[in-house]
C-alpha cells in the first residue's frame, strides 16, 4: 500500500522520472503476496521463496532510501516533498520486513540443511542391505 502511494506521489509530482521503481516494488510485493495467499511457495518447492522476499526486502530499502534522497533535495514541489517523506517510511518499513525476513531466511536454510549427508548417513546405518 505504501508503495502504490509513493507512486501516485511521485505522478504527481515533478519528480515523475522516479514512478518506476515505486510501481515494480508494488508490483513484486503483490505478486509474493498472492503467491503465499495461493499457496504457490508450496506447491514450486524449487524456488527459494524466502530468499526472493529478503531481496525484495533488501533491494527496496536501498531503492527507496536512494530515490526519496534525490526527491527531497532536488525537486521543491509538495507532490515531491511527500513522495520523499513516504519513501523515508517505506525504508524503515522495508528495514523491519527485512530483519523479520531475515530471520524467516534462517530458519528455511536450517530446515533445508537437515537433509545433509549426516541425516543420510544415520538413515544408511539402519538399512539392512547385504553388500558389507
Amino acid at each position: 500500500v505504501l508503495s502504490f502511494i509513493i507512486f501516485i506521489c511521485y505522478i504527481a509530482s515533478l519528480a515523475a522520472s522516479f514512478m518506476m521503481a515505486p510501481l515494480l516494488e508494488f508490483l513484486l510485493a503483490l505478486f509474493l503476496f498472492f503467491a503465499y495467499a495461493s499457496k504457490l511457495n508450496e506447491k514450486f518447492k524449487g524456488a527459494h521463496w524466502p530468499l526472493a522476499d529478503f531481496l525484495r526486502c533488501v533491494t527496496g530499502a536501498i531503492i527507496y532510501f536512494a530515490i526519496s534522497i534525490a526527491a527531497v533535495s532536488k525537486y521543491s514541489d509538495g507532490a515531491s516533498k511527500a513522495a520523499g517523506v513516504f519513501g523515508f517510511a517505506a525504508t524503515i518499513v522495508f528495514a523491519i520486513d527485512f530483519y523479520i525476513t531475515f530471520n524467516d531466511l534462517v530458519t528455511f536454510l536450517k530446515q533445508g540443511s537437515s537433509d545433509s549427508p549426516e541425516g543420510r548417513k544415520a538413515e544408511d546405518e539402519d538399512s539392512d542391505s547385504d553388500s558389507d
